[in-house]
């Protein structure tokens, strides 16, 4: 199985695993009112957009986004979406809207700093695309209801900040044995 085959079934997964989670407040620490399970899950897809930009480029790891959009919509839907509960459906909405424009604005920005320093491009597109992220999701999928979506952003969005900061480890492990595939060779890389 190639890279791009193995990063696009874990965009997949891990879309639907947050999309799951995040229904999960953090019982610990009195975290339940800034904390859900969904925030330690999600900021890997950014990670993985980066992984795919390095390796092939802007034009294939938007085909990554959109794979990974695809596999998770359709599995959170099936899974983890209960038609009954509105919060459920605006969780699916709010995620889907989310991640397409922050996973899309993931890609622009790397790929605009991917000739600086290496930890330039996936650790300032990483902040921007959780910072939209964050802001679309919470907004659409808690705005006017009872959960305080605020508190639960702001938590979220510090441990997407610092998973961010934490993935730049593996990344930088991982770029040796990434090679910078141009878009004209996608397909030989396949």
């Amino acid at each position: 199985m190639t890279f791009f085959y193995k990063l696009s079934i874990m965009m997949g997964i891990i879309v639907v695993l947050s999309n799951y989670l995040v229904q999960f407040p953090v019982q610990y620490f009195e975290l339940n009112e800034i904390l859900t399970y969904g925030a330690f899950t999600y900021p890997v897809t950014f990670f993985i957009t980066d992984l795919a930009n390095r390796a092939y480029g802007k034009i294939v790891a938007r085909k990554i986004v959109y794979i990974g959009f695809a596999i998770g919509v359709v599995l959170t839907l099936i899974v983890s979406t209960n038609y009954a509960d509105l919060i459920s459906v605006r969780i699916a909405i709010g995620s889907g809207t989310a991640f397409l424009i922050a996973q899309n604005l993931d890609v622009l920005i790397f790929d605009f700093l991917r000739k600086k320093t290496w930890f330039i491009a996936p650790l300032t597109s990483s902040i921007f695309g959780s910072i939209i992220d964050t802001l679309l999701f919470f907004s659409i999928s808690f705005y006017a209801t009872e959960i305080p979506w605020i508190s639960l952003a702001l938590g979220d969005l510090s441990v997407k900040l610092f998973i961010a900061l934490s993935m730049l480890i593996p990344f930088r492990l991982l770029l040796s044995s990434i090679k910078d595939i141009s878009e004209k060779n996608y397909t030989k890389a396949l």
